[in-house]
C-alpha cells in the first residue's frame, strides 16, 4: 500500500532531469507515460489476471464465476482501504456496474442471446454472473485513475446537456437496435461533431501533450476489444459463432466499446473533482 502511494507521488511528482532534448526526452517521457497507464490500470490488470489464472473448474468448491466476483469486490475494497480510490470514485465504479449489468441481462436474454456465460455460479442473476458488471466498471476505475496520473484536463468539451443526450442514445441504441435497426453510424457522426475540436491535455513527465478526445476514445475502445479476445478465448463468455470452437471478436465491437467509452467518459466527467478540469466554452 505504503509503495503506491509512494510511486504515485513519484509519478506526479517525477525528478526533473536537466538538459532532456531530442531522442532521449522522447524515451524518458515515454517510459512516464507507460508506467501512468499501467498504474492507471490497476484495477484492470488485476481483474484480467484474476481471469487468467483462475481455473475453469474454480477454486475449491467454489465456481470460476463466484471467485472472480469475490476478487473483484477485495480489490475494490482495498483500493478504497489504501486510498487509491475515494468514495466518490467507488460509487461511479458501482454505477458503471449497474449500467453494464443490466446491458448484460438484456444481452444475454432468451430472445436476444448475443453472447451467453455457459458456466454455473451461485452468483448468477437472471443468466448473467455478477463480475460481469465489474468488467464495465474497469473502464470507469481506468478512466478515473489516468484523469488523476495523467493529471487531465479537456478543452472545448461540448455542453453537458448534449454530452448526457448523446451518452444516453448511444445507451438506449445497445437495446433497440434489436428491434429498430442499429443507427451507431448515425450517433457516431453526431458523436464526431459533437467532439470535433475536443482536445485532452496530459502530462506524461514534465510537460503538457495534447490529443484530439475522439482519438483517446477510439485507443481505447480497441484495447478493450483486445481484452474481449483474450477473454473469449478463455472462455468467460463467448458468442454464438464460438460455441464450437474461438474465433476472433468481429471489429465491429470495436465500434460498440469506442461508444460506450464516451458514455463511460461522460459519467465520470460528473466527479466533482474532475468537473473543475473540464473547460466548456461559452
Amino acid at each position: 500500500m505504503h509503495s503506491l502511494q509512494s510511486l504515485d507521488e513519484k509519478l506526479l511528482h517525477p525528478p526533473l532531469i536537466p538538459h532532456l532534448y531530442g531522442w532521449k526526452r522522447f524515451c524518458v517521457e515515454f517510459l512516464f507515460f507507460g508506467a501512468k497507464e499501467a498504474r492507471s490500470c490497476l484495477f484492470v490488470g488485476l481483474f484480467f489476471l484474476s481471469i487468467f489464472i483462475v481455473p475453469k473448474s474454480g477454486i475449491w468448491i467454489i465456481p470460476r464465476y463466484d471467485v472472480l466476483f469475490i476478487i473483484a469486490i477485495i480489490i475494490q475494497l482495498w483500493m478504497v482501504y489504501s486510498k487509491l480510490e475515494t468514495l466518490d470514485e467507488l460509487k461511479a465504479v458501482m454505477l458503471f456496474h449497474i449500467v453494464g449489468f443490466v446491458l448484460e441481462v438484456f444481452k444475454t436474454s432468451a430472445n436476444i442471446q448475443s453472447w451467453s456465460y455457459p458456466d454455473f455460479a451461485y452468483t448468477k442473476v437472471l443468466n448473467v454472473p455478477l463480475f460481469s458488471g465489474f468488467m464495465y466498471a474497469a473502464i470507469g476505475s481506468y478512466i478515473i485513475q489516468a484523469w488523476r496520473l495523467f493529471d487531465l484536463k479537456i478543452y472545448h468539451h461540448p455542453p453537458y446537456i448534449f454530452a448526457v443526450i448523446t451518452s444516453l442514445l448511444i445507451y438506449i441504441n445497445f437495446f433497440t437496435h434489436h428491434y429498430f435497426g442499429d443507427y451507431r453510424w448515425y450517433i457516431a457522426a453526431g458523436v464526431l461533431g459533437l467532439y470535433a475540436r475536443t482536445t485532452v491535455v496530459f502530462t506524461p513527465y514534465d510537460r503538457e501533450r495534447k490529443m484530439p478526445l475522439l482519438l483517446a476514445f477510439i485507443l481505447i475502445g480497441f484495447f478493450i476489444w483486445l481484452a474481449e479476445n483474450i477473454s473469449t478465448f478463455f472462455g468467460i463468455w463467448k458468442y454464438p459463432n464460438q460455441i464450437t470452437s474461438w474465433s476472433m471478436v468481429h471489429t465491429g465491437k470495436w465500434s460498440s466499446w469506442a461508444l460506450l467509452v464516451i458514455m463511460t467518459f461522460t459519467i465520470t466527467v460528473f466527479l466533482k473533482h474532475i468537473k473543475k478540469t473540464v473547460y466548456i466554452p461559452r
